[in-house]
């Protein structure tokens, strides 16, 4: 028996994250260029969509070039960003097909304004859909996300909207990327690295983590459920103790 055939559909994360890392690293190992490990890597988003379609999980957010991703050489960053454009223009339409809705996170403002255009379509065109939300993380950090929330709110308080003494946690979160979707439950790395690289920082706050070695064009459905398989027998207690929170399940239970 697999380990997802055990799972029970009410304990799987609601919202899922990853860091799409080793792309470079296996066009290597195959003797190939790195921007092949980036093509390649497209295959393993579309498993990786359907695999939580099927599964019912409601938001799939992939951290797709960071901030700190324009440091890389330039033709690579051409190349991403050539490649970011015709996998939107391409993948679209079959992510409307399926009823996936599609938002971009990250400052776009540093993008042309022919990938600008074809995010704002895409966005458009699948903005109704229901059976999942993919966020694409580009051009996005974490330190970003909070930086901007803050100027948001700085600027509120400056049009006397705000009083400085509101701002609580709950208005912080109203201001960061993707406050409007369920928070993050899971937070998977591949590709052997242990560390989350300036990603999602006040949505990770209790999020469950799972690093694997496997490089990100081999990620694939048997790698996925190991993550969420791991997920579901994790006890999440968000500061109580563990008989508190198996207390609340009971209750929550009859």
């Amino acid at each position: 028996m697999t380990a997802m055939t055990q799972l029970e559909a009410q304990s799987l994360p609601r919202h899922v994250a990853i860091i799409m890392d080793g792309n470079g690293r296996w066009a290597q190992r195959q003797g190939k260029p790195r921007v092949w490990g980036h093509k390649k890597g497209v295959e393993a988003v579309r498993r990786s969509v359907s695999f939580c379609r099927e599964l019912g999980i409601q938001s799939l957010t992939l951290f797709a070039f960071s901030s700190e991703n324009w440091r890389r050489p330039e033709d690579e960053v051409s190349t991403l960003m050539q490649l970011f454009l015709m996998v939107l223009q391409s993948e679209v339409k079959t992510l409307h097909k399926h009823n996936v809705r599609l938002k971009i996170i990250g400052d776009l403002s540093a993008f042309s304004d022919k990938l600008r255009a074809s995010i704002a379509q895409a966005e458009q065109l699948t903005a109704d859909n229901t059976a999942l939300t993919l966020n694409i993380a580009a051009n996005y950090g974490g330190r970003w996300d909070m930086v901007n929330a803050a100027r948001e709110l700085a600027k509120q308080v400056g049009q006397g909207v705000l009083d400085a003494q509101q701002i609580d946690e709950q208005l912080f979160a109203k201001q960061v990327q993707m406050h409007d979707q369920p928070e993050l439950d899971l937070l998977i790395r591949t590709g052997g690295d242990l560390r989350i690289s300036n990603f999602l920082l006040w949505q990770a706050a209790y999020a469950e983590l799972w690093f694997t070695e496997t490089l990100w064009p081999d990620f694939d459905q048997q790698v996925f459920s190991e993550a969420i398989a791991a997920f579901v027998n994790r006890e999440r207690r968000f500061g109580c103790t563990g008989e508190q929170v198996r207390q609340l399940a009971l209750q929550a239970k009859g």
